[in-house]
């Protein structure tokens, strides 16, 4: 056996190492580039659920299942947070809902937000004294959000918890599902 530079040389002396070597090299290459063309499908992520969203529910027991055309406008940001009003937000007077939304595995999202409820004015009276639309308690709203895979829209469930002024669990609460379309252009 001959020693080259770098150690022993096969018995084909130089020339037989480099057809192997070649050989080796190029299979590795054919490998890297082939892994490199195969592309999984990108999951959606969170960002997929950042937008603002339009969608109707229908609750079918509590205080808001007689309400047959609630609907409600998202806006889920970035960080987190997100925003809810509803088409009856008016009716009595209630600020929009404020709360939170998570990934919840691959398409699904959890989202979680409070409003707040007031009291009518016991006369009209009473609006000029300072009464009137008074705190009244809150609502907490659950939302188990599954994302279309083309995410323009989602379907949901939405548990509703109610409670009194003092934070104590009140009836009226309620389930409800929910189709919403990506608000746009």
């Amino acid at each position: 056996m001959r020693l080259g530079r770098l150690g022993p040389l096969p018995l084909g002396g130089i020339r037989g190492a480099l057809p192997r070597a070649s050989c080796r090299g190029l299979v590795v290459l054919a490998l890297a580039l082939l892994a490199g063309c195969a592309q999984a499908p990108e999951p959606v992520t969170p960002r997929a659920l950042v937008g603002a969203w339009r969608a109707r529910i229908q609750f079918s027991g509590g205080v808001l299942a007689p309400i047959k055309d609630l609907e409600f406008l998202y806006v889920f940001n970035s960080g987190g947070t997100m925003t809810e009003s509803s088409n009856y937000d008016a009716t009595p007077p209630v600020p929009p809902a404020y709360g939170e939304w998570r990934p919840a595995g691959v398409d699904r999202f959890e989202a979680k937000y409070t409003f707040f409820m007031t009291s009518p004015p016991a006369d009209l009276k009473s609006l000029s004294t300072g009464g009137g639309w008074l705190p009244a308690g809150s609502g907490v709203l659950t939302e188990q959000i599954t994302l279309a895979a083309d995410g323009r829209s989602y379907d949901s469930s939405i548990t509703l918890e109610m409670f009194d002024p003092a934070g104590k669990p009140a009836t009226g609460g309620g389930v409800a599902t929910s189709h919403a379309t990506r608000a746009g252009f």
